[in-house]
């Protein structure tokens, strides 16, 4: 069966830009306040910047409600983490109002009209290389973060618009490149020098290098364009000059060129779409539903592991990790095969989410072998026909969660794809390549996959925002990760850590990961699940140790208030009071 990519590709090959960072990465001139320990805070933020932290603690500070500190650290997070999200990628929010419905709110970016199914095929029908296809324009869909911002202000916000936009056009007048920044600079400038101009003169000094850590760096036309949005609301970013710009810079870029339109842009909306809910234990898990694959999948992950001991057996028990990799298997299955945009193709997620088909699921994992075969499984509702659509999502990506002193409580996956996105750079900032989280191979035989390129339509995301409330409902976890295809398996392993082993959010982030997709098998390299390579193998594995593509922010309800989580992996830091 085709898997996600293969780990040579999608774990394997990112493993270069997830490497752990090192101890010292985050102890340069980039530091949060004294204020961003763990809690417990009234209110908190939790971002994988500390500045983006501090900007959404800004906003709280001031009263304005969990949205708009998220719509606040989103907008930093483009100026200081350019290279994993921004105003010209898109995202999923997952919200509960202090008082009200939970709410999720779909900015995934959407294929221009020019889209096309077999727009990543060569000549000889092959699919593209994934750097070719992803560099330049064609990989750009139209960005959808300024319209979700927007519609969670409308729905949810209390501050004036303009007012969200202050910390980030601070960050753009100025602030130290970080030691992490620096190093994707690097990366990432095969992409950032062969895409665009722009690109090239905004993140390399006269030489063509990279520019270092400690430089102080400034973005002046992204701060022209957030005083624009900040001024014109979401119309300025999709109908105006900016939306000129993106349109000339996709359609002129020096890879890949395509003609988007600004009726690409103008057309855009972000969807208000049903959260996926169900049970684990005596806890509701509630995430995003398609294209998000990640509402079905963290809860599928987590709700086939409720019949055996999870609490009992341990964290440090190597059959808990096999059960996990196993539970894995079985929902990636499912993944490929199911998952795609809503309003083109039929999604199962009411069966995928219905407690009697995990729970068949559930009784294919045993405690002491490996499942031989993953495949996916028929839902109620499922198509009769459908074929399995392998990815090509790839590392990248930042969340961010908030919980504020008026009970409101949200986290936010926000993404540009792979490092600095498509390396095109219009107007200060980075556009996305989402496109290729498309299939390239747009049929399998001879059927189109839930996943095929069309016009208009939005690719299928791993991106897993997700709450948790305890038996009385009441919201105790919102968190969100990073990563590509790992994303799911993170939040799941998280969520775990957290409600079966009792850790606090930092610790449950801090957990060795385990991936498992298809016949692949990666534990985090120089974890001790490296140690249980021996066990994982007699019961039918082929366990590799590598660096994985991890990346996780969370806020968690505690006696006293909120506490805060950033992986110590990266240079995240929360933030609150």
């Amino acid at each position: 069966m085709k898997t996600i990519l293969t780990l040579a590709a999608s774990l394997l090959a990112t493993a270069a830009v997830a490497q752990p960072i090192p101890k010292d990465a985050d102890s340069g001139p980039v530091q949060a306040s004294a204020s961003a320990g763990a809690g417990p805070f009234k209110a908190v933020v939790s971002a994988a910047h500390p500045l983006a932290s501090e900007a959404g603690l800004s906003i709280l500070r001031q009263g304005g409600t969990a949205a708009d500190a998220a719509i606040a650290t989103m907008l930093a997070l483009t100026v200081v983490e350019p290279q994993s999200s921004g105003i010209g990628g898109g995202g999923f929010i997952v919200y509960q109002p202090a008082r009200g419905k939970l709410g999720t709110i779909d900015g995934r970016e959407k294929a221009p009209g020019v889209a096309s199914p077999g727009q990543f095929l060569v000549a000889d029908g092959k699919p593209m290389p994934f750097m070719k296809a992803a560099t330049g324009g064609r990989s750009v869909g139209v960005p959808g973060n300024i319209a979700l911002a927007a519609e969670a202000h409308r729905k949810w916000g209390k501050l004036p618009w303009a007012k969200l936009f202050e910390p980030a056009i601070r960050l753009a007048e100025g602030f130290p490149i970080s030691p992490t920044m620096a190093r994707f600079i690097a990366f990432g400038q095969d992409s950032l020098k062969q895409a665009g101009p722009e690109g090239r003169a905004l993140y390399f000094d006269q030489n063509g290098a990279p520019l270092p850590a400690g430089m102080v760096f400034r973005n002046e036309k992204l701060a022209a364009t957030l005083r624009s949005i900040a001024a014109g609301g979401p119309d300025a970013f999709y109908k105006g000059e900016i939306a000129a710009g993106i349109v000339k810079t996709v359609s002129t870029a020096d890879a890949n060129p395509t003609a988007m339109t600004m009726a690409d842009l103008a057309a855009y909306k972000a969807e208000v779409r049903e959260p996926v809910c169900g049970t684990y234990r005596t806890y509701k898990i509630c995430g995003m539903g398609p294209p998000s694959s990640g509402g079905v999948g963290v809860l599928a992950m987590l709700k086939q592991l409720e019949r055996f001991d999870m609490k009992g057996l341990g964290k440090d028990n190597v059959v808990s990790w096999h059960l996990f990799g196993e539970s894995q298997r079985l929902a990636y299955a499912d993944r490929e095969k199911w998952i795609g945009d809503p309003g083109f193709v039929a999604v199962p997620t009411k069966g995928l989410a219905d407690p009697a088909y995990i729970a068949a699921r559930s009784a294919l994992i045993s405690a002491d072998a490996r499942l031989a075969k993953a495949e996916a499984g028929m839902p109620a509702g499922a198509p009769v026909a459908r074929v399995n659509a392998a990815d090509n999502e790839v590392a990248g990506t930042t969340n961010f969660a908030v919980a504020d002193g008026q009970g409101n409580i949200t986290t936010w996956t926000s993404t540009v794809e792979k490092t600095f996105g498509s390396g095109l750079v219009s107007n200060g900032f980075v556009l996305n390549n989402e496109l290729t989280d498309f299939n390239f191979a747009p049929q399998d035989q001879g059927k189109l996959t839930a996943n095929a390129v069309a016009p208009g339509k939005r690719p299928r995301s791993a991106m897993s925002p997700t709450i948790v409330y305890d038996a009385k409902g009441t919201p105790i976890l919102a968190i969100g990760a990073a990563g590509g295809p790992t994303i799911i398996a993170q939040v799941a392993k998280a969520i775990m850590g957290v409600l079966d082993w009792g850790l606090p959010v930092e610790e449950a982030i801090a957990l060795p990961q385990l991936i498992a997709i298809g016949d692949r098998f990666a534990v985090e390299k120089g974890t001790f699940l490296e140690q249980m390579i021996p066990a994982f193998t007699a019961m039918g594995h082929k366990p590799v140790a590598t660096a994985l593509p991890l990346k996780l922010n969370g806020v968690q309800r505690v006696a006293g208030g909120w506490r805060g989580g950033a992986d110590a992996r990266g240079e995240g830091r929360p933030a609150g009071y």
